[in-house]
């Protein structure tokens, strides 16, 4: 168990992996905010697990997960704190999003509202960064480079 953490931990001390970091738990943290709080115009805890459940037909523990993977997730990538677990779980989520939702409608998003939905292009954007994470870690500046010096 002690190895797995330490594997999870470990991080090249790159500029450039922050910056990644950064960058993808800023971007995702207004929408886990608005899943969970209610924030930048969103419904707020009861009312997304209302639409993901009863509207996309998502089981509970999956609108649960994207609601917490989001909100938390972010916050940790952008600390650097178990960032590749947090990086795993948005690869998995997003992965998920492509084939339930994106994959039917194409590869562009629905810049102006010409779509049923939502192409693919963010969401491949967002697992790209999310990989160079799990495969390098949190980078520079990092609380998982803090613990795993110790």
């Amino acid at each position: 168990m002690k190895n797995l953490v330490n594997q999870l931990l470990k991080t090249n001390p790159i500029i450039g992996l922050s910056i990644a970091r950064w960058t993808l738990g800023l971007v995702l943290f207004p929408h886990g905010a608005q899943k969970l709080l209610g924030l930048f115009g969103g419904y707020g805890y009861s009312a997304t697990i209302e639409s993901l459940t009863t509207q996309m037909d998502l089981p509970s523990i999956v609108a649960f997960s994207v609601i917490m993977i989001e909100f938390f997730g972010s916050i940790s990538l952008v600390l650097g704190f178990f960032a590749r677990f947090w990086a795993i779980a948005l690869v998995s989520m997003f992965t998920g999003i492509i084939i339930t939702t994106q994959l039917e409608h194409g590869f562009f998003m629905n810049w102006f509202g010409n779509q049923a939905g939502e192409g693919y292009e963010y969401s491949l954007l967002v697992i790209g960064i999310a990989l160079s994470i799990v495969i390098n870690g949190s980078g520079k500046w990092s609380i998982d480079g803090l613990i795993s010096k110790k």
